[in-house]
């Protein structure tokens, strides 16, 4: 929750950010949008949640996020808008220019109905049309205001839908943040020739691949932090690599068992190739090693 708003410039700390959460009263136009986020992730994340890409669901979740500060929340704009960017002299110019908003509801129609014929198709990759989703989404750019948060919040339920529930144990939006730079320069090599239909999706894909995986990574990372602490140092290595959904570097292996001397890593390493549990890819410093 802290990541998406951080991103689009709304912060508070972390203690006030709890206060907000346990039901403190907000303040300022930002604890009231940051407030709006958290109930929409809430719901996202309520048993039994069933939403799914619609029209309908879309603005209902805009509604959510901007119900306290906009009187256009769940509403598409009415007003034709433009992305801009600021470069490093503070020079402000637009990097891109939108859907109109006569053209939007139609826009909008398009997307849930590719979607929908897509997710039908066993050949389509669940994760790139997720990835797709949120490039038509943002090229549309359908509000006025809270485009980028509802697109994490579309992106957290799709990926769900798709089996994929690692956002509720990892913050994708506070691993999206971290990687900030990377997300624009992604977003805006996917939308170049959109408008023409001749745009590349594969930028924005990669880069939601290299966020999951990093969102697995700290879920490993959490892993061996709670519950190897009293093992012995040779059987965490080796729980680490047997409990972990991708392929990890010795100095991976390291980082996250710092208690752990690299000599002892390299021979439990070499114990399991040889047992034949653990495969090793790649050389030297590329080299990776995996549970088979």
């Amino acid at each position: 929750m802290r990541g998406s708003n951080a991103i689009e410039g709304i912060v508070t700390t972390r203690e006030r950010l709890a206060e907000l959460i346990h039901g403190a009263k907000p303040h300022t136009h930002g604890e009231r949008e940051i407030l709006g986020y958290r109930n929409a992730l809430r719901e996202l994340y309520s048993p039994g949640f069933s939403g799914d890409l619609t029209e309908d669901y879309v603005r209902h979740l805009h509604a959510l996020l901007l119900e306290a500060t906009s009187d256009q929340a769940g509403s598409y704009k009415h007003e034709d808008n433009w992305i801009q960017e600021r470069d490093t002299e503070g020079r402000i110019s637009v990097r891109f220019v939108p859907v109109s908003a006569a053209d939007t509801p139609e826009s909008m129609a398009q997307l849930v109905m590719a979607f929908r014929e897509a997710r039908q198709d066993s050949r389509t990759n669940p994760l790139a049309l997720v990835a797709c989703v949120v490039v038509d989404f943002l090229c549309i750019h359908p509000f006025a205001d809270g485009n980028g948060r509802v697109s994490r919040l579309l992106t957290t339920m799709l990926l769900q839908r798709a089996g994929f529930d690692i956002c509720r144990y990892v913050s994708i939006e506070g691993i999206i943040d971290t990687y900030k730079a990377g997300y624009y320069d992604a977003l805006k090599a996917s939308s170049e020739g959109w408008h023409d239909n001749e745009n590349d999706y594969e930028p924005f894909m990669l880069y939601l691949l290299q966020v999951l995986y990093a969102c697995y990574r700290e879920l490993d990372r959490r892993y061996v932090e709670g519950s190897l602490k009293r093992v012995p140092k040779a059987k965490r290595v080796e729980t680490l690599l047997m409990d972990s959904y991708v392929p990890s570097s010795r100095a991976e292996i390291c980082d996250q068992l710092p208690e752990v001397s690299s000599r002892t890593v390299e021979r439990v390493l070499s114990r399991l190739i040889k047992e034949g549990v653990v495969e090793k890819t790649g050389t030297y410093r590329d080299a990776r090693y995996r549970r088979l």
